[in-house]
């Protein structure tokens, strides 16, 4: 296979309470910087149907897959991966809920504040007949149980595969070295970790206006199957010099 790049990226669900931020003011620009870096396959977390869609006719290219994680579908954020279509095809694609009835749609699990979800997507690539399988997940801000134990699920699925080179890429709400970091690491590696090349400032986290320094959240791990030639948080700004969303996209090179 040739090389791939990842890509993980909370665009910031469509809210009134951002003001001069709401996404109709910068969906141009979370496209145009996904666009820009060219990622074979992108993690997105906390899109509504609406931005989805919003995406969707900006990056013909893409094509994405995933549940919502409420019960009714279509009335809560998303956590799709998308894929090049020229590049790879969506063989099989599940969304699963982080809690202790994975299969119930909406369900909330442990200390959770919301429901939250994995998507799993299993690519083909249409060249070399390989499997790639993406898992896209977005930990609980607040309940410490919920994503210690969500991290867990998503271990338990990713190394339950029993074909395919695996990636597990999302917004953890947490830091490297706290537990569903390290519950997942002892299993996949960090791409950071253990990138020759690591770009980009030290956090993925903005308030829109400016970087919040030492806050890195959003994570990328990855089988050993394969090899991480460079890491990078991207500080892409746009118009006024703001940022496209409250996270940095991170963007991985593997081979």
């Amino acid at each position: 296979m040739d090389s791939v790049r990842a890509m993980t990226y909370n665009v910031r669900v469509d809210t009134p309470e951002d003001a001069a931020n709401v996404w109709r003011h910068r969906r141009d620009a979370v496209a145009s910087t996904v666009r820009y870096h060219a990622p074979d396959v992108v993690g997105l977390q906390e899109p509504l149907a609406a931005q989805l869609d919003d995406l969707r006719e900006r990056l013909d290219g893409y094509r994405f897959v995933g549940q919502s994680r409420a019960s009714a579908e279509a009335a809560g954020e998303y956590v799709p991966v998308g894929y090049r279509a020229a590049r790879f095809e969506a063989v099989d694609s599940e969304t699963f809920w982080l809690s202790e009835t994975p299969g119930i749609e909406g369900s909330v699990g442990w200390d959770a504040t919301h429901p939250r979800v994995c998507t799993r997507a299993t690519l083909r690539d249409r060249e070399s007949d390989e499997t790639v399988v993406v898992f896209c997940v977005h930990l609980d801000h607040e309940g410490r149980e919920a994503r210690k134990r969500g991290a867990e699920l998503v271990r338990e699925r990713a190394v339950g595969v029993e074909s395919g080179r695996v990636l597990v890429v999302g917004d953890f709400n947490c830091e490297a070295g706290d537990p569903p970091h390290d519950l997942l690491a002892s299993s996949f590696d960090d791409a950071r970790a253990v990138a020759p090349h690591d770009h980009g400032p030290n956090t993925s986290r903005t308030d829109f206006r400016d970087l919040i320094a030492d806050w890195t959240i959003d994570h990328v791990f990855v089988g050993d199957d394969w090899t991480v030639e460079s890491r990078a948080a991207c500080s892409d700004q746009y118009d006024d010099g703001r940022y496209p969303s409250d996270h940095l996209p991170v963007v991985v090179d593997l081979s």
